[in-house]
């Protein structure tokens, strides 16, 4: 998979751009706060119509402009798509070539790509909301499907967690709509919950491998998925009897406190190095090493599922890595997968790769190309 071609209109702070890459990797080299990891978010937005920076659609348009607007043309196997993405205040709309998309599940994973940023270092020792984002957007690619199990699951969340103040609140009596909301969110939450596991499963074969091969195989990584309720097989129907046979016996706790205490929006992830939990006991440089793995291996396990490479994209997370961790993530990536990346320097690439970059400075969302 690559992008040949990316458009932007009113897009942050570019008002008008239009950039080739001919190359597999290419790097956006400035100073900060020139508009370097806009253009990494942009090609991030393209992909999942959402932004990893804000939830605020308002803030990817341009200051005092009505819309923004991304194109991207992308390569495919043996064919070519037109990807549009229209950002208005009324919402967006989504194209493949040049044909509105209705359905999210229908855009999602027509382009892939993993973001590998400074915060994601901070994978395993972050919150466990940051661990639930990454399964979400990461899994939503491979399985679109999963996005719209996962968006009735929340939906129905909020509602059920409303009713569920309004009877602690005494507003209402009748526990039969009650009834009805949970029985929808076991549906979704449990197809929820089937595919997390089978994603963490394959995840962690391929993050053991390759944290093996970045200590030298001195350590080994497993990863386990954390659940707010006990779960012993990996069949929807399986989970869906012991997910509401919880709720059941939680009921009268729930209603008291007026909120939902069970479900993937509760769960975590729990990384094990050499059995030990490197959450709690790890060094920083485990924690960054097993995240630094968790991230790769996302690359291989895309190929897997989708039969193509995705696309990566490294805001600034070179300065963040030592020599050895840069050159792990260098040579992983080389030849296979299509790159870009931002630096304020080109120290930490120079004479790592065999791969001739293609350069774009970046100065007040203004580019320039160099040609290697």
């Amino acid at each position: 998979m690559r992008l040949n071609k990316l458009e932007l209109r009113n897009y942050r702070n570019y008002s008008e751009l239009s950039l080739a890459f001919p190359n597999r990797l290419n790097i956006f080299l400035g100073e900060n706060a020139q508009g370097k990891t806009n253009l990494l978010e942009s090609i991030y937005v393209l992909a999942l119509t959402r932004s990893h920076r804000t939830s605020s659609e308002q803030e990817l348009i341009g200051w005092h402009e009505d819309f923004a607007q991304i194109k991207g043309r992308i390569e495919r196997g043996t064919s070519e798509l037109e990807l549009e993405l229209l950002l208005t205040k009324k919402g967006r709309k989504s194209k493949v070539n040049h044909i509105e998309q209705k359905k999210l599940s229908s855009y999602i994973g027509q382009l892939n790509v993993i973001l590998f940023a400074p915060e994601d270092l901070s994978l395993v020792k972050g919150s466990p909301q940051m661990r639930r984002r990454f399964i979400d957007m990461e899994l939503g690619q491979i399985n679109p499907v999963y996005l719209y199990d996962l968006a009735q699951y929340q939906q129905t969340l909020k509602q059920r967690n409303l009713y569920l103040k309004q009877l602690s609140e005494k507003k209402q009596t009748d526990e039969i709509y009650l009834d009805i909301l949970t029985e929808q969110l076991v549906d979704f939450g449990s197809k929820v919950l089937a595919n997390r596991l089978q994603f963490i499963k394959k995840l962690e074969y391929w993050s053991n491998d390759l944290h093996s091969k970045i200590t030298n195989q001195k350590e080994t990584l497993a990863i386990q998925y954390d659940a707010s309720i006990p779960i012993e097989s990996e069949a929807v129907e399986a989970i869906r009897t012991v997910f509401m046979n919880e709720l059941v016996k939680n009921r009268k706790r729930e209603i008291f406190k007026g909120n939902t205490f069970l479900g993937p929006h509760r769960d975590d992830l729990i990384f094990m190095v050499n059995q030990q939990n490197v959450q709690t006991y790890g060094s920083q440089g485990q924690q960054r090493t097993t995240a630094l793995s968790v991230k790769l291996a996302e690359i291989d396990l895309m190929k897997e599922e989708t039969g193509e490479y995705p696309i990566l994209l490294l805001d600034d997370v070179m300065s963040e890595l030592d020599d050895s961790r840069q050159i792990h993530l260098l040579e992983t990536i080389e030849n296979k997968v299509q790159t870009f990346l931002t630096t304020t320097t080109l120290n930490h690439v120079k004479g790592k790769m065999t791969v001739h970059p293609d350069i774009f400075y970046v100065q007040q969302g203004q580019i320039e190309r160099k040609e290697t």
